[in-house]
C-alpha cells in the first residue's frame, strides 16, 4: 500500500548519514586538533605553535561554530537562535585571533632562519583563508547588531553569510589539506597515518557542506 502524503520518501541510508554526519564531524575536528597538537609539540619552537594554532582555528573552532546550527549535531540543541548565534561569532572570533596567531608565528619563523615568505601555494592559500574569515566575521556584525543593517535585508544578509561563510570554511579545509603535504608533516608520520589524517578535513567539509546546503534548499522549499 502507497503512503499518502509522502510521495517522495528519504531512502533509509541517506537519513542515517544526514544525522550521523554532524557526530562524526564533531569527533574528528577535535581528534584531529589533538594528534596536530601532539606532533607539533607547541613550544619546541616558533614554528611549532603555527600547525596548533591554525587546527584549532580551522579545524576545531570554525567547524564547532557551524555545529552549533546542525538541526541533529548541536552541541546547543535546545537554545535559542539567538543565542546560538552570539556563541557562534565568539567562536568566529577565538578562530580569527587563532589564525591570526598562526600566521603570525609562521612568518616570524621564516623571518628568523631567512626564508622568503608565501611562496608555497599553502602559504599563499593560508594567508588568502586568514584574510576571507576576517572579513567574513566582521561582516557578520549587522546579524547581531541589527541595528547596523539599515537598508539591507536581514534575510538577504544571511544567506551571504552562509554562502560566504561555507567558501571561508572550504577555503580553510583545503588550507589545511595542503599543510599536511609539507615536508614537516611527511617526515613526521607514516603513509597511513597521513591518508587518515587527510580524511579528517575531507570529511568534516562533505559534513559542513551537506548542512549550509540542505538548511537553505529547505529554506526555499518552505518559500515557493
Amino acid at each position: 500500500m502507497s503512503q499518502i502524503g509522502d510521495p517522495d520518501p528519504e531512502p533509509r541510508f541517506y537519513s542515517l548519514t544526514r544525522r550521523a554526519s554532524p557526530i562524526i564531524a564533531h569527533v574528528v575536528c577535535v581528534a584531529f586538533t589533538v594528534f596536530i597538537a601532539v606532533l607539533s609539540r607547541p613550544g619546541t619552537s616558533w614554528f611549532s605553535w603555527h600547525p596548533l594554532l591554525m587546527s584549532l582555528a580551522f579545524s576545531l573552532f570554525m567547524t564547532e561554530a557551524v555545529l552549533l546550527f546542525s538541526p541533529r549535531g548541536s552541541l546547543f540543541q535546545w537554545s535559542t537562535h539567538k543565542t546560538k548565534g552570539r556563541v557562534h561569532w565568539l567562536l568566529q572570533v577565538i578562530c580569527v585571533s587563532c589564525a591570526v596567531l598562526g600566521l603570525m608565528a609562521i612568518y616570524y619563523n621564516k623571518h628568523l632562519i631567512g626564508k622568503p615568505h608565501f611562496t608555497s601555494g599553502h602559504g599563499r592559500l593560508g594567508l588568502l583563508t586568514v584574510l576571507a574569515v576576517l572579513v567574513q566575521s566582521l561582516a557578520a556584525m549587522p546579524l547581531i547588531y541589527t541595528s547596523l543593517a539599515k537598508g539591507w535585508s536581514l534575510a538577504r544578509l544571511k544567506r551571504y553569510h552562509a554562502a560566504s561563510g561555507l567558501v571561508s570554511y572550504l577555503l580553510g579545509c583545503v588550507s589545511l589539506l595542503l599543510g599536511l603535504c609539507s615536508a614537516w608533516f611527511t617526515a613526521s608520520v607514516s603513509s597511513f597515518t597521513w591518508y587518515l589524517a587527510a580524511l579528517c578535513p575531507a570529511l568534516c567539509a562533505v559534513a559542513i557542506m551537506s548542512q549550509v546546503t540542505r538548511a537553505y534548499v529547505a529554506k526555499k522549499r518552505l518559500q515557493s
